[in-house]
């Protein structure tokens, strides 16, 4: 899958980020994109086995480009130092629930879910929980869901949030800001030439929850 090559420009250019460096080396970013892409192919594929639908997904929808949004930000770096693909059936800038790639070096991971909800959205998902509170837990406390997605979410409200009681038995459920979850893995994992397989363990172990986010979003 040659995506050394991704993890050698990754390093470059986390050591090199300006316009000068990539404009002379604008040939090693295209490669490193081109095997990139094919890597989510590759991905996607793996998917369909369980989930069909992403098979009407190319890469070109779900692989977010390089570039910074640099306007309103205090970090002025014009290149992003990580290559990141969001495979679902809407395209990587839907909200719909689906799996994400993120290879990085030394930061590398596995994700799955829906992140920057606005407070409707995410208001809905709270009632969705309490309303099928058993399936939920069913889902995100089993074994082999807990196996590569201990927690859900990375930061939580202090409190119940607005308009849901803080005596409810199961508050901890509905703290979560973001309705995500990660699994961290190595460099060397996507230089296995197996690690498509685990890749399709950890996606299908996600896709329950991606299906339950989903439903209570309208999909």
């Amino acid at each position: 899958m040659e995506l050394e090559k991704v993890y050698h420009f990754l390093t470059e250019v986390e050591k090199n980020n300006n316009r000068d460096w990539f404009a002379e080396n604008k040939g090693m970013y295209e490669e490193a994109q081109s095997v990139f892409e094919d890597f989510v192919q590759l991905v996607i594929n793996r998917i369909a086995i369980f989930d069909p639908a992403v098979m009407v997904v190319e890469p070109k929808d779900c692989t977010f480009r390089i570039y910074r949004d640099i306007r309103f930000s205090p970090n002025k770096l014009p290149y992003k130092t990580h290559m990141g693909a969001y495979i679902n059936v809407k395209g990587r800038k839907s909200d719909y629930c689906g799996y994400y790639v993120h290879l990085q070096p030394g930061k590398s991971f596995l994700g799955g879910g829906s992140i920057g909800l606005p407070t409707k959205r995410l208001t809905r998902i709270r009632e969705q929980i309490m309303e099928r509170i058993d399936e939920y837990i069913d889902i995100v406390e089993d074994p082999k869901f807990k196996k590569y997605f201990p927690i859900i979410g990375m930061d939580f409200l202090k409190t119940a949030p607005k308009g849901f009681s803080k005596d409810y038995k199961y508050i901890d459920y509905l703290r979560c800001k973001e309705y995500i979850c990660s699994y961290d893995v190595t460099d060397d994992f996507f230089l296995n030439p197996s690690c498509l397989d685990e890749i399709g363990e950890v996606f299908q172990q996600n896709k329950r929850f991606a299906d339950f986010i989903n439903s209570a979003l309208g999909y």
